[in-house]
């Protein structure tokens, strides 16, 4: 029998919305004027249906509402009939390069996560080639939690979540804890009829994206920015680092071909806080100042990025982001502290849907912006990511152009794309799903 309870608040209209996956079930009730929210259990069976809500608190129409995630994973049921993995591995047009390693392919396990009431959520793993592990350590990790969510018994989602981060714990395992958390928070979105972007606060369902001008020659990166300048991005992201001649000549060109655009430099930890710095000067000289100057030394030279911190900002105005500086909450809590960076960059698949909004509560109680960020991914994972920063509305920089990268879309349905800009529709959770008997192969 599938079962599950939620809280809905409710919204100004006076009928019942019904996904065709949940028989009989109302998702929320609606009034014109004065908003009441309900407590609302239902079930289902053979047998039947049966529907009981009870009046809470009455809220006033200027007063903000939303689906409420919390009380989601509070009152609503999981009972998964089935739980799968399978690796995608999609050709890039461009190469990427992390740190030390050059990316070819995008290689994912993608999850599917059914629910005995019909509906399915979809998550995604990506799968970076760093220290040890692969997309078959990856695959072999998700299978085993897939196993465990199919034999167990039925629990609230939260439970169901702290589940998952106890048998799939710590950074080692946060891409596939990710993958997870977004596959069963997009089943209990799609159970109830609500799109991800409203489930996490409903501010927005727009938003628009930087694009990604891989590490490159002068040539490519000339011609990449040409081709998103006319796609109409406004904020293009360098890769920089590997050599400072070429990075200020490749930034420069750029510039001077796009002055209206702006710019993010990414440095992946490849300079010393001394060649960052003398990066900077140079750029200043030549008007070519970026709004974003992310990761520009090594994760553990605290020192050395609080320097060239202090410098950008007092100096020249610009920003500094912490990305692989920021590895757990202890990072995160020593950067707002000390007051060492302007911005923190997140990613889900580095802290999980559930951590990275344990980050962001965090964050917005200091004086630093939050950056989202993709990395080597398809839709189903930005998608997620993008509804999640949407619905928040709290991102100051946004990045989550990695799948136009990407050679092939294995991606149907989800957000809607034009140029810089995504729009996150009403469809019930995010969206967004593969076609399963394309996983496995190389598109």
């Amino acid at each position: 029998m599938a079962s599950f309870a939620f809280y809905s608040a409710l919204f100004s209209t006076n009928s019942l919305l019904l996904p065709p996956c949940v028989h009989r079930l109302p998702i929320y009730l609606q009034t014109k004027q004065n908003i009441s929210q309900f407590s609302v259990i239902a079930s289902s069976s053979t047998g039947g249906s049966e529907l009981t809500t009870e009046a809470a608190v009455t809220k006033t129409e200027s007063e903000r509402t939303s689906f409420g995630f919390k009380n989601l994973t509070e009152t609503f049921w999981v009972d998964v009939h089935r739980a799968e993995g399978r690796p995608l591995s999609v050709r890039l047009n461009e190469s990427l390069t992390f740190a030390s390693s050059k990316l070819e392919k995008v290689e994912s396990v993608v999850i599917r996560i059914e629910l005995r009431n019909g509906c399915v959520g979809w998550g995604e793993v990506p799968v970076l080639p760093l220290g040890n592990w692969n997309q078959a350590m990856a695959l072999e990790k998700v299978k085993e939690a897939c196993k465990f969510l199919g034999q167990g018994p039925p629990l609230t989602l939260n439970l169901v979540l702290d589940k998952i981060s106890e048998n799939v714990p710590g950074r080692e395992f946060a891409s596939v804890r990710a993958g997870l958390e977004m596959a069963l928070i997009d089943a209990a979105a799609n159970s109830i009829g609500v799109p991800l972007w409203r489930l996490f606060g409903g501010v927005s369902n727009t938003l628009s994206t930087a694009a990604t001008i891989p590490t490159a020659s002068l040539v490519k990166a000339f011609d990449l920015a040409a081709k998103y300048c006319k796609l109409g991005f406004k904020i293009l992201e360098l890769r920089v680092g590997r050599d400072l001649n070429a990075d200020i000549e490749v930034l420069q060109a750029v510039r001077a071909a796009h002055p209206h655009c702006l710019f993010i430099l990414d440095a992946n930890e490849q300079y010393t806080s001394k060649e960052a710095i003398e990066v900077l000067e140079k750029l200043n000289e030549k008007g070519a100042t970026p709004v974003l100057f992310e990761q520009p030394v090594h994760r553990d030279d605290w020192r050395g990025l609080s320097e060239v911190s202090t410098v950008a900002r007092e100096k020249y105005g610009i920003s500094v982001a912490a990305d692989e500086s920021c590895r757990n909450l202890v990072d995160i809590q020593k950067l707002i502290q000390e007051n060492i960076v302007d911005v923190i960059n997140i990613k889900l698949s580095k802290f999980g849907v559930l951590g990275t909004l344990e980050i962001v509560e965090m964050v917005k109680k200091s004086k630093l912006n939050l950056m989202i960020d993709s990395v080597a991914e398809t839709r189903l994972a930005a998608g997620v990511a993008g509804h999640l920063a949407a619905g928040l509305g709290c991102f100051k920089y946004v990045n989550l152009s990695a799948p136009i990268l990407l050679s092939e879309d294995p991606v149907v349905g989800g957000y809607e794309v034009s140029g810089s800009n995504h729009k996150f529709v009403n469809s019930r959770g995010q969206g967004g799903f593969l076609k399963w008997d394309i996983a496995s192969w190389i598109l």
